[in-house]
């Protein structure tokens, strides 16, 4: 996410689901109970690219590590 994500309840959620839809494949948002921020809807193209992102990172965390144990 490049800035703050837009903050729905989840009263506004339940009550316009196609809406929430549109809205997360524009930009990821928050979804608020009791006004506490609790989960975070986006695009399935953007959970796939935390996926790339993470796998990439535990390659390097191996990487170093298996470096570290060399030495």
């Amino acid at each position: 996410m490049t800035s703050r994500a837009q903050t729905l309840s989840a009263k506004d959620i339940q009550y316009g689901f196609g809406r929430l839809i549109d809205l997360a494949r524009a930009e990821p948002f928050a979804v608020a109970r009791h006004g506490w921020p609790v989960v975070v809807l986006l695009p399935v193209e953007e959970s796939e690219r935390f996926k790339v992102l993470e796998s990439v990172r535990a390659g390097e965390n191996d990487k170093s590590a298996g470096k570290n144990d060399s030495e």
